[in-house]
Formats: structure tokens, sequence, C-alpha cells
């Protein structure tokens, strides 16, 4: 078996390292090659559990990087499943004198989440909310994350308070311990205001649910000295006036830097102290592990404008006025960052171009419950602003591309600034909070300190709080950036604190960025006892050291990430971790952001490097061969970077000579593989699936798991060896079926009067009056997509061609709309095709109007078809490539205009299947989809999604029946036969 194995085997892949990168001074050392020492993997094992320990080089190299600027590598990852393995973690530091760190989405931005000794996952097991009294509260475990939670009680009309930039991808636990602000997150919105109970794990190991009847005696009981210690700190605090009135006016306005000694002015009973010191407290004081959190109600009607003015200063005294009004947001923003917007997005008038460098804008946001209550908010704003000196005339936008337009250009300057910022530089976002009446002259003296530094002169934010954005672009490999970058924190200090009397931190939590300032901002005596807090719950000090308290003064300076040259596609990546929760490999290997964090490692380690060698290695499985090349992770991107390409650039790397001409060869002659593919199906369908898989993964063993597929689970019957008749004449599209319809039919259990996806998309064309015709000999032309995704250019490039001169024949010069029954196909020739075009064949593609059938079904079909029944409930799949063309709200009206209950589930993203993904590695389609088949609890009448390999995948995975939406139109679209 050896030898065959060894005969068969490919010659081994490599990953070289990026092209001009250069080893660099933080370099991880070879003391990490072995990663995690055996015998701390058995005994964290032995608490969590075996495969929730991490400790290979990669696992403890993808874990260094977080969003913000610093990177320290673990010692090992774990990832508790439950309450009880976190205090058994606690035991195991306190015992071992070890520290432990938490970790959710990653998303900090002033170094949280790292460390050099164990992080703690407070993400992977700790999903599950729940909407309480009709959406008045929610329960939720940390690792849940916001924009998943916001989108479940949007459906009964609340919202949580806090609504940060990151709210697609950060988690409630995250929100919890950096007291997260956001938009629209006054001061009575956040999480500290709105927490009503939470169950706590201690240093001590000791858990305590918050809303037990008695949970302050269970706190007296189970830690007497904790209970008592925190009534004597509160008697202590509340007799120090000149202290009660710094903590009431320090918390006035937003302020994450420090503890909360506030908690002993607004509660009496200890347990409930100890609730409120746990926000804000960033994983120095325990770990949640629920939550209940009260909503606010979410207004069902709004609109947004523009509110344009001369100066800063004027802009910035309209906001107390606006916001009296009942706005429910205002943000600053000012010229340098209007005009850059121009251009760069699409809703960005030009003439914004033409402002003056001193002007300023306001985005208003209002709201109500209807178009009456909405249409006072209007009026409102409107007579504060009846005699402001505007630059451009006041309109309010209700439409939802509006205001969608309108909030992309605020939310999406961060990406701008991270694109075009200096190779090698770091993307620092930092935040301050001025006291609301002073945010237009504070934001001018920011300004021109930034100036002063060389720093962009951008200046925007959250307006209505006083809270400030901005952007440092330092190259802490070079000594004289580093000073200056401490120089301008000291200076920053001075503004902010001495001048102003402001916060440091507005929203963004303290971390080891701004630890070394807590002493200056908040005074001795506040400072001292922040410790005493600390060392009165964490006694031991396990917890998170130097974050938030910290002794060192220079702490902040120190292992700050380097950002060595990568491939091109992801060079401008700054690792905020948008992407991670739409990535198909996310539960099982590694993430976009870890893929690009683990190929930076690749870079800075000189050549010959053991360490490289490793990571090389570990890379292949985890990040290539995992990587589904969807390109969905470049939707959230705040830069638009599609990880997948990179990755696929790598693949053709790997390619040899001889690969590359099989390829090319296949793409020649792709007809007669179809026709192959096509026979093999239907003796596949006289086979058992258990005998498939077994002679499937007896292959595979012998030869390679990368390049022999395997057999899940059951497939589909053969599709008909010809498609249905149809003719030019009269046809109002050009119908092309996709090759993978013309290899692969409808599901086996499939009934004896149902359709196939080119038959019901003919039928449909015939019913709704809309009949389409397919060409002869579409045999042999494919989008390309399958030899794209892999690498191989040459094969790729020869279909692109070959399928555009067929579609500009067969359409009459786009005379005829083409319609593609796949969205994977769909999107490859409108995405891809073109870039393997030139000339007059270029010009000539780009006339065709190429429709995804969602499209054409939605416009042409669905508005003269007669629907004569309904199934009760169906589940819908988008697909990456719906998502990417824009259309899943058209699957969607598709959908409920056929059955009675239509169900998207919130966690549907990509379901992996990649094309042959589902078929090399099931196990990337089963992860992938775990959390939407999770969400698909009861009856479903019927499944669809808009992607047959897809369909395929799914159903091989979950053992739903997926069709085509097409296939469920023709069903309830089809004439009743009376007797």
């Amino acid at each position: 078996m050896r030898g065959m194995r060894k005969l068969f085997s490919p010659q081994p892949q490599t990953i070289g390292r990026p092209k001009g990168a250069t080893s660099q001074a933080d370099a991880v050392s070879e003391r990490y090659l072995e990663g995690t020492p055996q015998q701390v993997l058995d005994e964290l094992a032995s608490i969590v559990g075996k495969d929730n320990v991490l400790g290979r080089l990669s696992d403890l190299v993808r874990y260094a990087s977080d969003a913000g600027p610093y990177r320290t590598v673990p010692s090992v990852v774990v990832r508790p499943r439950n309450a009880q393995d976190l205090a058994g973690l606690m035991a195991y530091a306190r015992q071992n004198n070890r520290h432990l760190v938490f970790r959710a989405a990653g998303t900090s931005l002033n170094g949280q989440a790292m460390t050099d000794d164990i992080l703690v996952d407070v993400k992977t097991h700790f999903g599950g909310m729940k909407v309480l009294d009709e959406g008045a509260r929610l329960w939720s475990r940390p690792g849940v994350i916001l924009g998943d939670a916001q989108a479940v009680l949007a459906r009964h009309g609340f919202m949580l308070g806090p609504d940060p930039g990151s709210t697609s991808v950060c988690t409630i636990g995250g929100v919890i311990a950096d007291n997260a602000g956001g938009m629209r997150c006054s001061v009575p919105r956040d999480t500290y205001h709105s927490l009503e109970s939470a169950t706590i794990v201690l240093p001590s190991g000791t858990v305590i649910d918050t809303a037990a009847e008695d949970a302050d005696e269970q706190l007296a009981r189970l830690e007497p000295e904790i209970h008592a210690g925190l009534i004597a700190l509160r008697e202590e605090i509340r007799g120090d006036d000149e202290l009660v009135a710094l903590l009431q006016r320090k918390f006035s306005i937003r302020n994450t830097n420090g503890l909360r000694l506030d908690a002993f002015l607004d509660e009496e009973r200890p347990v409930d102290i100890l609730l409120r010191l746990m926000v804000s407290s960033e994983g120095t004081l325990g770990a949640v592990t629920e939550s209940v959190i009260r909503t606010i109600p979410l207004p069902r009607k709004k609109a947004v404008a523009w509110v344009m003015l001369p100066d800063l200063r004027q802009a910035a005294s309209y906001v107390h006025a606006l916001m009296e009004t009942g706005a429910e947001a205002c943000e600053l923003l000012v010229a340098p960052v209007l005009k850059r917007a121009v251009g760069n997005f699409p809703t960005a008038p030009a003439e914004w171009a033409d402002f003056d460098e001193n002007a300023a804008a306001l985005l208003l946001e209002v709201g109500g419950t209807d178009e009456a209550d909405l249409a006072d908010a209007i009026k409102r704003a409107e007579a504060v602003l009846i005699n402001a000196e505007l630059l451009s005339p006041l309109r309010f936008d209700d439409t939802p591309d509006g205001m969608r337009g309108a909030w992309s250009i605020r939310n999406g300057l961060f990406g701008l600034i991270g694109a075009d910022r200096p190779q090698g530089s770091a993307l620092i976002t930092e935040d301050v909070c001025f006291p609301p009446a002073d945010v237009g002259a504070g934001a001018a003296d920011l300004l021109d300190l930034l100036a002063s530094y060389g720093y962009p002169e951008m200046v925007m934010g959250h307006a209505a709080f006083g809270n400030l954005h901005f952007f440092l672009l330092p190259r802490f490999d070079i000594e004289e950036e580093r000073e200056a970058y401490a120089n301008f924190l000291d200076d920053l200090t001075d503004l902010v604190i001495g001048k102003y009397q402001g916060s440091l931190k507005a929203e963004h939590g303290t971390g080891v960025n701004m630890a070394p300032f807590l002493q200056r901002e908040w005074g001795d005596r506040a400072w001292e006892l922040m410790w005493d807090v600390k060392d009165l719950l964490d006694p031991a000090g396990i917890l998170a050291p130097n974050v938030k308290l910290t002794r060192d003064p220079l702490v902040h300076l120190q292992n700050f990430k380097s950002f060595p040259q990568v491939e091109e596609e992801i060079n401008q990546c700054v690792e905020c971790g948008f992407c991670e929760p739409v990535c198909p490999s996310r539960h099982i290997t590694v993430t976009p952001r870890q893929r690009i964090v683990l190929r930076r490692e690749m870079a800075r380690q000189p050549e010959g490097s053991k360490v490289l060698e490793k990571l090389q290695e570990e890379f292949q499985y985890d990040g290539i061969d995992m990587c589904a090349v969807d390109g969905t992770c470049s939707i959230p991107c705040p830069i638009s970077i599609d990880t997948g390409a990179a990755m696929k650039q790598l693949r053709a790397q790997q390619h040899s000579s001889g690969a590359k001409k099989v390829a090319l060869s296949t793409a020649k002659n792709w007809a007669a593989v179809e026709k192959t593919a096509r026979v093999g199906m239907s003796v596949a369908e006289k086979l058992p699936t258990p005998l498939l898989r077994g002679a499937a993964n007896l292959g595979r063993t012998l030869i390679n798991e990368d390049l022999l597929p395997t057999v899940p689970g059951p497939l589909p019957d053969a599709a008909a060896s010809h498609l249905p008749l149809t003719t030019r004449e009269g046809a109002s599209a050009l119908y092309f079926p996709a090759c993978v319809n013309r290899i692969f039919g409808q599901p086996g259990d499939a009934s004896p009067d149902h359709l196939s996806l080119p038959e019901s998309v003919v039928e449909l064309g015939r019913r709704s009056g809309r009949p389409v015709w397919i060409p002869e000999g579409v045999a042999g032309d494919c989008c390309g997509t399958p030899w794209s995704s892999k690498g191989y250019k040459e094969g790729f490039n020869y279909q692109a061609q070959q399928i555009a001169r067929d579609l500009v024949e067969w359409s009459d010069n786009g005379a005829l709309p083409v319609v593609v029954d796949a969205a994977s196909c769909t999107h490859g020739l409108l995405e891809q095709v073109p870039h393997a075009l030139d000339g007059e064949l270029a010009e000539q593609f780009a006339q065709l109007q190429i429709l995804d059938v969602v499209e054409w079904l939605h416009s042409e079909v669905l508005p003269g078809l007669p629907i004569v029944r309904t199934v009760g409930r169906a589940a819908v799949h988008p697909t990456c490539s719906t998502m990417h063309m824009g259309i899943n709200d058209q699957l969607r009206d598709l959908t409920q205009a056929a059955a009675d209950e239509l169900v998207v589930p919130e966690r549907a993203t990509c379901c992996g299947t990649a094309g042959d993904r589902v078929l090399l590695h099931p196990e990337l389609v089963k992860s992938a989809t775990s959390e939407e088949m999770a969400e698909l609890t009861g009856h479903f009448d019927a499944f669809v999604s808009d992607n047959r390999t897809c369909e395929m995948g799914l159903e091989m995975t979950s053992g739903h029946t997926y069709e085509s939406i097409a296939v469920l139109l023709e069903k309830v679209s089809r004439p009743v036969v009376t007797p």
C-alpha cells in the first residue's frame, strides 16, 4: 500500500514566500516551531477537551493578531465550552502562575485581546440568544454577533442601544467588555445602563448569576471577602465628595478609559455593583457567559440628510439643538473627508470636491413610528436649521438606497484610508470624547495637532456625543516614527484631558494602548481605587495583565506588528476581521484575516527558516485547500479585499507545466468531458452510496485527497442527454443552461412528474409569454469558473473566449438578452470573463445583457405567471454569487410568491461547495452550513436556491433536497388538471 501511495502521489506542493518580502525583526522565533508543549496541551485538554486546545505553530500565529496595532504570540489557545470550563481554566492559571486573556471576535483596537500566555476564545462555544418580552429584552451568550442580534430584534421592532461600526462582526461579549458605543448610542442607551443581569465567572472560579433572587446572598456566602470589600469600597467612594463629583462628570459623557467606579454610586447591593463593574472591564475582572440586556424601540421610518456648513464650529453649534428635536444620529465630517469620498462612493455629490477646506458636514438621521411621525421629525429638524448658512439645499432622503448610500460614505472612509496608506504603515483608529458643547473647538484643535505630526487631517465621529475618530498611519519599524507616535499621544493627552477635561477613550476601550495614561486622566486617587477593585476581584492577577491597568509606562510602545509586503490582492488588509463571519472555513481551519496574518508571518521569516517551512506545510490544507474562493469576504471588507483571489494565485503557482497542459486540453475538449461525466452519473445512479463512497475513499487514500473526489451523500440523477427543444423565432431571450445543469439532473428522490431545471425554465417562459431559445451546440461551453477557481489561467482564458464568441453570435450581438441558470456561472460571466477578452471581442461582449435566471424570473416571468397553488413553508439559501450580484431580495420575492411562509436563516452565508469542494472536502461544506442548518427547525415543504452545485452540496451534507427557485415556480404555476 505504501508503495502504491508513493507511486501515485503527486510531488509535494510548495508555497513560496511573497514576492518582495523582507524578513522582519518581529518574526516568530524557532521556540514556537513545535507549538505548545505536549504537557500543557494535555493539562488543558483535561479541562476543555482535546479538540478545544489549539497549539500548532499556525494556530499560535493566527491568533497573535487582531484589529489593533499590536502583535503578541500566545503560548496556547483554548476554547472553553461553558462557565464550568472557564472556572477550571481560572483554577489552572492560579495553580500554575499563568495568565488568561479573553478574545471573542478580535475586533479590539487597543490591544485588549493580546497575550504571550493563554488566550481564551469566548466566541466559538458561546453562541445562542433568546428574545424576551416580545423584544423588550435579549438573553444571549457572549459569542453572539451583535449584527445577528440586531437582525433578530428588528423583527420585533426593537434594537440594542450600542451600534458600533463593527456591528456585523463584533460580539455581545465584546460590547459588554468594552462598553461599545456607535452612531446612535447615547449614554443612557449604552451597555452600562441597559445590562440587566449576567452570569459571571470570577477569577476564583466562583460562578454568580446576578438574576437569581438570592444572588447577593450567594456572593456573600461564596465570596465573603469580595462581598465585604465591595461594601467597603462603596462607602469609601461615596464619602469622598470630590471623587463623587469627578465620577459623575467623567461618566456623563462617553468614557471607556478605566474601570466604572460609578458602579459604587449607582448600585447598593454588592452583587449589582459587581454586575456594573463587569461592563467596560475588558476581561480584567472576570468573564460574562450569559447576559440579559434591555432594548430600545426601533424607529420604523427613517430619513437622512447632509447638512453642509461653512466651518466646523458652525456645524458643531447645531448638533445639540438637532439632537434635542429627537434626531437618531448626528455625525460630523470635515471637508478633507468629504473630498475623499468623491469618486470613491457613487452617492457622494461631485460638488463636494469644490468645498472650501474649512467646510464641514453633519450626517443627520431622524426617525419616527410612521410616515406622519417621520414628517414631524423632519419639520423639527428643518426648523432648527431655518437660518443656517447652508452650502447646499437641505434634502431628506427616506429611500433605502439613499440612506444606505449616505451611511456607506460615513462607514466606508475607514476602508479608503486603509487602502491608500503607505506600504508598511499601520492603520490606527483612535477615538476621544470632548464635552459635547466643546466638540467644534476640540475638533479644530485636533485637526491642528494631526497636521503638526503629518497624520491625515481627517476627523469624523459621533458629534452628538462629543465623540470623534481620527486616523494615524505610523511606520513602527522606523524608530523616528515610533518616537513621533509616543510624542503625539502625550500631546493628545494634554489636549483632551488638560484643555477640555474629556475622555482619552470614548468607545474603543483602554487596552494596553491607553493604560499608561489612565493615571493622568483620573488622578492618583481614582487610579489607586481602580487597582483596589482589581486586587479585590483578581488578587492573583491572572487576568489580562497590563490591559486597562498597568504600572509599566512604556507598555503601549511595545510589540507593534509589522506589515511586510505580501500578495498585491491582500497587501492593504488592516486585519479588522470584518470578513470572518462570512467565510466558509471559519469554523474548521482559518478565516480570510488569518490567511493574511499567516502569509505576513511567512513574509517576515528569512529564507530557509524552519518556521517558514512549518507554516508553509500547515498552510496548504488550512489556507489553500480549504478556501472556497467564493469572494464573499470582499463584501463586508472595508477595502473590498478578495482573499480568495490570492489563494487562487497560490494554487496557480503550484501547478506544473504538465498540469496546465492537461487543464487546457480539458477546456478544449469540454464537450466530450461533459458527455463522459453524464454517462458516469448514469452508472453511479445504479450503485448504492456506501459502495460509491468506499471506492472513492480508497482512491483518495492511494492517490491524493485534494485531487480525487469522495461521495459525501446521495448523488443526483444524470441530466438528460438532450436539452428541451426550443425555437429562435419569437424567443424573448437566449437561454444558456450552465454545464453543471447539463451534467447533473434532478435529485434521486424526485417524483415522476418532476421537471428538470432546463425543462422548468423553458416551461416558465412559455407560460408567462416570455419564451426562451436554447441554441444548438451549447455543449462544451462553460463560463470558465472551474479553471479560474483552481488557478488554471490558460484553461480559463480558452473557455472564456470561446463562450464570449458564442454568446455574441447566438444573441445576434446583444439583440437577445442572455439568461443563465446558475448564479456562479452568471457571476463568472459578468465579473471574470471580461478580464480574458480584448479588442473587438471585449467590446462586443460588453454589449450583451446577461441575466441570472432569478433576475429574469423576477422581471419578466413572475408578472405574467399564473400561480395556481403555493407550498406551505420554504427555506431559502442565498448563494455567494447572488450576494455578489445583489439579487438576494429578488430570490426572496420569488420564493415568497410560491410559498405561504419564507425562512431565510440569519446565518446563511456561502455554503463552501465552491464547485467541487463538496466532493473533495465535504467537511468544509458541513462546517460552513452548520449555523444555517441549526436555524432550520420544524417542517419545510421546499428548500430553494439558485446554483446547482450549492444545492447538491447542501443536500449531501444536510439531507435536505435543495432545488432551483425555477423548479419550484414551475410546480406552483403548473395548470390544474381537472378530471
